[in-house]
């Protein structure tokens, strides 16, 4: 899951709903991941890289940021070798415990009979990213001119909602420094916050720790060459 138009995140967000609920034959590997590591998985997506059968997936979509840091190692800021190889293992041994020569169960039609345990690779999503960008993308763009309307500020230059964040755009630098972390910038705070809040379905958004970033158009003009993709790149 990347993005909220993934059909990975589609499908884990029914089952958060309660719409759905996990595939049955991944309920006792989802089960263990959760007692094993103390995180929540919401789901388990199986697949191929690149539709090849000779290289098999599992997607391991937790609901926190949090939980997927339990599976990252800090010395290389990659997935933990230990716990992938632990969660294929199991996932092996789960596999074997089915008679999938006279079952037409999934395994015998996800794996055609050429499933081989150390050949599958193992990854780990988070569900609370994706749909805090949702979240933030869900606002229509005439609430954010309504906002800027109401602000009512000729130094304010632009709102800006990327991905998860807003960024709120002076004019010029000093402008930036004299409002960073001022009673103005902690109003535009919650002003965002409340106006987010409604379209935050899942409740991940918090509001103690919440805040707009401030940047210049000075800064965006001189250093970024008055360009959106240069910015955020």
């Amino acid at each position: 899951m990347i993005m909220p138009s993934d059909k990975d995140y589609k499908s884990t967000k029914k089952i958060k709903q309660g719409i759905l609920k996990i595939k049955e034959e991944f309920t006792p590997l989802a089960k263990w991941i959760d007692e094993k590591y103390d995180v929540k998985t919401l789901n388990l997506v199986f697949d191929f890289i690149k539709n090849d059968k000779s290289y098999p997936r599992l997607q391991v979509c937790l609901e926190y940021v949090k939980d997927k840091g339990k599976f990252m190692d800090n010395q290389t800021y990659s997935f933990d070798k230990t716990k992938q190889n632990e969660v294929s293992d199991k996932f092996a041994e789960i596999v074997s415990g089915y008679n999938i020569k006279n079952r037409q169960n999934w395994i015998k039609k996800i794996f055609g009979l050429t499933y081989k345990p150390n050949n599958l690779f193992v990854y780990f999503s988070d569900f609370e990213s994706i749909a805090k960008i949702e979240a933030n993308e869900n606002i229509p763009e005439k609430k954010i001119k309504e906002l800027k309307t109401a602000i009512n500020n000729s130094e304010l230059w632009e709102i800006d909602r990327r991905f998860d964040s807003v960024t709120y755009f002076l004019h010029t630098e000093e402008q930036l420094i004299r409002y960073q972390n001022s009673e103005i910038h902690k109003k535009w705070n919650q002003e965002y916050f409340d106006l987010l809040k409604d379209y935050d379905e899942f409740g991940y958004f918090i509001r103690e720790s919440y805040s707009v970033f401030l940047d210049s158009k000075e800064n965006f003009d001189k250093n970024y060459e008055s360009n959106w993709f240069y910015y955020y790149k």
